[in-house]
């Protein structure tokens, strides 16, 4: 059977492609460029289009022995969600429920969801368990939250299984340094940093320089790319062995501020890198790290890649020798 992976040529999506791909899977990714390359595809079948197309999504169910979907299609930028919540709403909701109802029209109802800890908005407790309140203080993390709820509901209804993995800050590139992240823009901050210390920047801001964190500037769990992969195939699995719908959250239990990740990689780099303070991004909490003890118990997921400087020599191995990412 063939797994459809929305969004499969983008950063996290084509990290679970290429895992798929090396494990045996019959691999179809859906992806519209937006964000994605098609050097990304690792062996995988592409088609390129929207996930909101449903006569586009009722040719692949039809031509492909679709038995899953992963589902990593979404927009994911904070700032730009509060700017323009209906590019966020329409993409992140609409157009799944678009691939949803195709997908129960097709008979598939396996769907490993990739969420975030940014549905938790302010945490009150670190790291966060699943259980704790869900207060998103932006609309990227209320899309999230929304579509959550709405799988929740449609297994009650339809009988769609799914596995919610919440994740905060996937960072770091494939240890082959074959794939990695290439945004444009770029807005997550290893990439960024890293493009300072390769002279493609001038300098990483630094959004707010006054938290009530030990060093003032705001605290993030990073959780390694391939790691996260490892993950929805750990959930896809168990799906396929009968095990009920849940939702994980994806972390490593520690968090780093944004000092810590430029020094770390100015160690890893060997480079000076220019950090200039900036004025706080709404929406933006103080603390996101998140507890993984849950999945770790019940998928016996196995983080291999935990360390902060790992992440980044990973990271830094794939921007050094791919300065223009995919090149595409």
């Amino acid at each position: 059977m063939a797994i459809l992976v929305t969004g499969g040529l983008g950063y996290v999506g084509s990290h679970a492609v290429k895992l798929l791909v090396d494990r045996g899977r019959q691999v179809v990714s859906l992806d519209d460029l937006s964000y994605g390359h098609v050097g990304a595809a690792s062996g995988s079948e592409v088609v390129i289009g929207d996930m909101g197309d449903a006569r586009l999504l009722r040719r692949i169910f039809a031509k492909y022995p679709i038995d899953a979907v992963m589902h990593f299609a979404a927009f994911a930028d904070v700032g730009e969600s509060m700017q323009d919540p209906h590019k966020y709403y329409v993409n992140n909701i609409s157009k799944s429920l678009v691939l949803i109802e195709q997908m129960l029209a097709a008979g598939v109802k396996r769907m490993i969801f990739s969420s975030s800890a940014a549905v938790f908005g302010e945490p009150k407790d670190i790291p966060i368990p699943e259980d704790h309140p869900t207060e998103p203080t932006n609309p990227y993390g209320r899309s999230k939250l929304m579509l959550e709820e709405m799988l929740g509901e449609y297994d009650q209804a339809y009988g769609l299984k799914y596995m919610s993995l919440r994740y905060f800050n996937a960072a770091g590139a494939d240890p082959s340094g074959t794939i990695g992240e290439d945004h444009t823009p770029e807005h997550h901050l290893i990439p960024i940093v890293l493009d300072v210390a390769l002279g493609k920047r001038e300098s990483v801001s630094i959004f707010g320089t006054d938290w009530p964190t030990p060093d003032h500037t705001c605290i993030r769990d990073y959780i390694h790319v391939t790691d996260l992969a490892e993950a929805h195939l750990l959930a896809l699995e168990a799906l396929e062995a009968g095990a009920p719908s849940a939702v994980y959250n994806m972390g490593n239990g520690n968090g780093y501020s944004v000092k810590e990740v430029i020094s770390a990689a100015q160690e890893v780099t060997g480079r000076k890198i220019k950090a200039v303070p900036a004025p706080r991004r709404p929406g933006d909490p103080a603390r996101l790290v998140a507890s993984s003890e849950k999945i770790k118990r019940e998928l016996d997921w196995p983080p291999s890649y935990p360390e902060l400087r790992t992440i980044i020599e990973t990271a830094w191995l794939w921007h050094s020798t791919h300065p223009n990412g995919f090149g595409d």
